[in-house]
């Protein structure tokens, strides 16, 4: 077949050496020629073959003219495209719709039909390394004050993971069956768990009964008003899933999870040192404020110490960067899951995050918190993983008497309850008992008030050191109400177990 650069003078002798960028003329002839042939075979190539991955422009006009014809109904070949050819000047330089016709006569087979165009987008993706090379080098050479050095790290790991991630060849539809067998495995997987949960296990007995665990690419919503406990109930579930992590038999390193999860908490308020604080408060029992201040005995120090060795080896890792891009942050998990394997994700909290336009290029707040919702959705259903992130409410929780949040809280956008998979939140009526406690008012007589005061004290002992999780969304199951422990000066959350649950005692 006639070569297309055929008419290219080669280089001299002496000249300076040139490297044509990665090219495969002859797929590209023998694809065009399969479709031309046989449109069925433009279908084995379609979801991921588009024109611009031609290295010579002429052939993806060309395969652009056949797409538009077969995607309206019609046949693509020498003659229906013909005229389209014949004035087209591009075209006409290599024979016109001749060239169309020694084509479809050159065919072999449209059986490698798939091969050749693999081929081709191979071709492309090397193109393009070298193009994202070359403007890596650019941008580093170029003084900007606007973008430093690790931005521009961040901004070629975006470009290399589209370009990864541009055609793939997964994906598509499924087989009902294909789709029934791996919810079979999913549930037998739970049923060897000793949580019995489908997803990652949050340690507390009720929630995971209600929820059946995180499940793997979901957004989950932690929300709740400021000292409510949002942080220490996200550090206590992510801590548990590390602490329990444990790797299928025979799978390799960053394999597939039989319990637990490798985690990456993206801490954007407290500093990474903070949150080992509180992560070792909770294991040791000594109060964090007392570890923070020094003010430790001998023998809680050594439990502190003991605490921090045995957790040493687990797979929890921090990122406490401040204002944070969605898209930087998608970089880094991205990187800590080909690095070390990732099985949960959290976010403290998504309000500290910034959108993915670095120039500030949002209408308003609500379009910027709305972008950050879905690309952490879009982040879980990527990475197959459940991210868990906390949100701020608004300040009407405040102005009401009952306290409880509600969906109607969710601080500046909807979307994030509607992008969300689970909207939980923490409340904890002790909180604002303890800093409401009754006056007595000017009508007011003595015993009335010493009444009042008795039961506001009765209620503050009925909810010390309880606290509520509302899950007030789920797509998977039901809602409700679970009730756990907790403990101030450790920030630890713990399984609430009421008295009509306790076992009968013997004598």
């Amino acid at each position: 077949m006639e070569n297309v650069l055929s008419k290219v003078t080669p280089l001299r002798e002496g000249e300076a050496n040139y490297r044509s960028p990665p090219h495969n003329l002859e797929a590209e002839q023998a694809l065009l020629a399969a479709i031309l042939v046989n449109n069925n075979a433009y279908h084995k190539v379609s979801e991921f073959l588009r024109p611009e991955h031609f290295a010579q422009p002429v052939h993806g006009r060309i395969f652009a003219a056949i797409e538009k014809l077969i995607e309206r109904g019609q046949l693509a070949n020498p003659v229906t495209l013909g005229n389209l050819f014949d004035q087209d000047g591009a075209l006409a330089e290599i024979g016109g719709a001749q060239y169309l016709v020694r084509l479809a006569a050159s065919v072999v087979t449209v059986i490698n039909a798939q091969d050749y165009g693999r081929t081709i987008h191979d071709c492309f993706l090397r193109r393009q390394l070298i193009l994202i090379g070359e403007e890596t080098v650019n941008d580093a050479y170029a003084f900007d004050l606007e973008r430093n050095a690790p931005q521009q790290i961040e901004t070629a790991e975006q470009h290399l993971f589209d370009l990864a991630t541009s055609g793939q060849f997964e994906g598509g539809f499924k087989p009902f069956t294909d789709s029934m067998r791996d919810a079979v495995l999913m549930a037998e997987a739970a049923f060897k768990r000793s949580g019995k949960t489908t997803g990652v296990a949050s340690g507390f007995t009720d929630l995971d009964t209600l929820l059946g665990g995180l499940h793997a690419s979901d957004l989950i919503v932690l929300a709740g008003r400021p000292s409510m406990g949002k942080t220490a109930l996200a550090t206590n579930i992510g801590f548990h899933a590390a602490r329990n992590f444990r790797l299928k038999a025979g799978s390799e390193p960053r394999g597939e999870a039989e319990d637990g999860a490798v985690v990456g908490f993206f801490s954007l308020e407290m500093s990474s040192e903070q949150l080992a604080t509180r992560i070792l408060a909770e294991e040791s029992g000594v109060p964090s404020h007392q570890i923070r201040q020094g003010k430790v005995s001998s023998p809680d120090f050594d439990k502190f110490v003991q605490a921090s060795q045995r957790l040493s080896s687990v797979p929890f890792y921090i990122d406490d960067t401040p204002a944070l891009t969605i898209a930087g942050l998608r970089t880094r998990a991205r990187r800590l899951k080909r690095q070390q394997g990732l099985g949960l994700v959290i976010v403290d909290y998504l309000q500290l995050l910034r959108g993915s336009s670095d120039n500030g290029g949002f209408e308003n707040r609500v379009q910027e918190i709305s972008d950050i919702t879905r690309g952490l959705k879009a982040l879980a259903k990527e990475l197959n993983v459940p991210v868990l992130a906390l949100s701020q409410l608004s300040r009407a929780v405040e102005s009401r008497e009952d306290k409880r949040p509600m969906l109607s809280d969710l601080r500046e956008s909807g979307s994030i309850e509607q992008d969300a998979d689970v909207v939980m939140f923490v409340f904890r009526e002790e909180y604002y008992l303890m800093r409401a406690m009754p006056t007595q008012r000017p009508e007011e007589s003595s015993e009335k008030f010493n009444d009042r005061l008795d039961k506001h004290r009765q209620r503050c002992e009925e909810v010390y050191g309880l606290a509520e999780v509302h899950v007030a969304k789920q797509r998977h199951g039901p809602i409700g109400k679970v009730t756990l422990r907790f403990e101030g000066n450790t920030t630890k959350f713990e399984n609430y177990i009421s008295d009509d649950r306790l076992p009968d005692a013997h004598f």
